[in-house]
């Protein structure tokens, strides 16, 4: 039995839902627009399930909740996943933190202690993506990179600039 295509389980295209998130400003805007560019570039997305892809994803918050809108290529409804935004609060709000921290330190810090806060940084990164893997069990599977940049694109949905 041959291999599925490469880009069987895979997103190619992610939109914002606009009626559920707020437009941010210039900055806050492209941070968002580098987290899709990122996570579209590679990924490994299979919502459990449902048929071959690729897929489409609208991500939306409605009620504290993110919805993960699934689309066949085509825009077809696939299914819809919601996930309480309360269990990624924290890490969400940590992660804001200590990248104030680092972009302070990297103004007036040594090398080594900006490595430092760094470290700190993307082990925070890698709490938020396990997270986010975790709440995503039994109904997307996706790998520890994709994880990690759909956690990205939820801080820049967060991010207010």
């Amino acid at each position: 039995m041959a291999d599925a295509p490469q880009h069987s389980g895979r997103l190619i295209a992610i939109t914002l839902d606009e009626a559920s998130i707020d437009r941010g400003n210039p900055d806050v805007e492209h941070e968002r627009a580098v987290a899709v560019y990122d996570l579209l570039e590679e990924n490994t997305f299979r919502p459990l399930g449902a048929p071959e892809g690729p897929y489409r994803l609208v991500l939306g918050i409605q009620e504290n909740r993110l919805v993960f809108t699934i689309q066949s290529e085509a825009g077809d409804h696939i299914v819809a996943h919601m996930l309480s935004l309360s269990p990624l609060r924290k890490v969400v709000k940590d992660y804001f933190l200590i990248c104030e921290s680092y972009f302070s330190a990297i103004r007036k810090s040594a090398p080594a202690q900006i490595e430092a806060i760094d470290m700190g940084r993307r082990g925070v990164h890698d709490e938020g993506s396990r997270l986010l893997a975790e709440r995503l069990e039994g109904k997307i599977e996706v790998d520890h990179d994709t994880a990690r940049r759909l956690f990205t694109l939820i801080c820049a949905l967060h991010f207010k600039g």
